[in-house]
């Protein structure tokens, strides 16, 4: 019984680090205006609650707690300070002056941005780190996800986005980049890795790379809040309203995409009635202002995130997946294609043409991506080979795909989905069972 409440409370405070890590780093990044700082900060308020939440149990609020025990060590690390040691009484002042206190996460903005999440977002995609390298480091502050879960999102290997965190967050502290929000021309400048990283956050919340869950809805919410904040800021750039309107539209399928026991439930198997309709209308409103803003402004053809907020679009419309536009959404996946090409893309393209014209299509599309080095380690690809053989009816090269597909994903959800689809397939090999 004790070895079961302590395992408990572990998982407890694993789901509470997931969803207030981000929001601790990014309060005492504000106090010690430094994000290597403050992350081992963060860490070690981890650290003390794991070794008194066993004995104490959980509190009502841990995420106070958290920024509680965070602040003592932030204060701690300041007295160490040589510098401030000499300045012991104005110490005293500037902490003051620094508001230490547990923030009110809901407060109203105090500025242009004055979010302190959102405020560490531009600060992780400053001009001095490589666009690898901010979207890397902004992932790990404030998406909360493991080196592991930002290579797979990646298709790198894990040592390379360790290195890149390691050096950006060295980079900011030697550059001694101020903890503030740029203005002017300089905002406009970020706003591309700014974007990407809202759309990667939001995509590791809805197809989880990794863990017992094939969603994490924190993630999902919070990337969904900060692109509505941006709208705010930026209510003339149409790819932040074509983001906007693309997070919407895919949020709106959540409570359809997850079955009564957590098992994945694929697009056309789910029950559309349970889209959330308020969201798909949001969605859509936000596509119909990018696209305006688009047309207005003369900047030529839709953004990437315009054009798959037009790909959502098309689904949302459809009262059944017989009524999709597949056609439409082959054609929009092949501008994409013209404006962002990657295999990833390519391989989209050739679910919808699948659907549009038949497996034999899609299947020739994804056999000249068997060699494409970045899809290697991508699940999804023999995933979705092993399904246009399935529909053809090649139903051992299709069970040898989920089999090899099965082995590839760390998300266990998706894996049990996988490992299911090639038993359907009929006899063969077993499958091992992996938790």
């Amino acid at each position: 019984m004790a070895a079961d409440t302590h395992s408990s409370i572990n998982g407890a405070i694993d789901a509470v680090w997931r969803i207030e890590s981000p929001r601790l780093i990014a309060g005492l990044a504000r106090i010690v205006r430094d994000v290597g700082v403050a992350e081992d900060l963060a860490q070690d308020a981890l650290v003390a609650a794991l070794e008194q939440w066993p004995k104490s149990g959980v509190p009502d609020n841990p995420g106070a707690w958290l920024m509680a025990a965070a602040k003592n060590r932030a204060i701690d690390h300041f007295r160490r300070s040589t510098r401030l040691e000499r300045k012991h009484e104005e110490l005293g002042r500037e902490l003051a002056t620094r508001e230490m206190v547990v923030p009110d996460l809901n407060a109203a903005l105090d500025d242009d941005v004055g979010d302190d999440l959102l405020r560490l977002l531009f600060i992780s995609c400053h001009p001095v780190l490589s666009t690898e390298a901010q979207v890397a480091l902004t992932l790990r502050l404030l998406g909360g996800l493991t080196t592991e879960e930002i290579a797979r999102a990646f298709l790198v290997p894990e040592p390379t986005i360790a290195q890149r965190i390691v050096r950006a967050k060295r980079t900011l502290a030697e550059k001694r980049i101020p903890f503030e929000v740029p203005r002017g021309p300089e905002l406009s400048d970020r706003f591309s890795s700014v974007l990407e990283v809202i759309y990667l956050i939001f995509n590791e919340g809805y197809s989880a790379t990794a863990g017992d869950d094939w969603m994490r809805p924190a993630l999902c919410e919070d990337a969904l809040r900060l692109g509505r904040i941006l709208v705010e800021l930026a209510p003339r750039e149409p790819e932040v309203h074509g983001l906007v309107a693309l997070m919407e539209i895919q949020a709106s399928r959540s409570g359809a995409r997850v079955g009564l026991s957590g098992e994945p439930i694929l697009l056309l198997d789910q029950n559309r009635a349970r889209w959330d309709q308020l969201l798909i209308s949001r969605g859509l409103a936000a596509l119909g202002r990018s696209e305006k803003l688009s047309a207005g402004n003369n900047r030529g053809p839709r953004g990437a995130y315009a054009l798959q907020g037009a790909i959502a679009a098309c689904h949302a419309r459809a009262r059944t997946p017989e009524e999709t536009e597949w056609a439409q959404i082959v054609a929009l996946y092949a501008e994409l294609a013209r404006l962002a090409p990657s295999p990833v893309v390519e391989l989209n393209r050739a679910v919808a043409l699948a659907m549009a014209f038949g497996p034999a299509a899609g299947l020739e599309v994804v056999d000249a991506l068997a060699f494409e080095p970045s899809l290697a380690s991508y699940h999804l690809l023999p995933s979705v080979r092993g399904d246009f053989l399935q529909k053809l009816g090649r139903m051992d090269e299709a069970r040898a795909e989920f089999e090899r597909a099965a082995g590839l994903t760390r998300n266990s959800r998706e894996r049990a989905l996988l490992i299911g689809r090639a038993r359907a397939c009929g006899s063969g090999a077993a499958l091992p069972e992996q938790g």
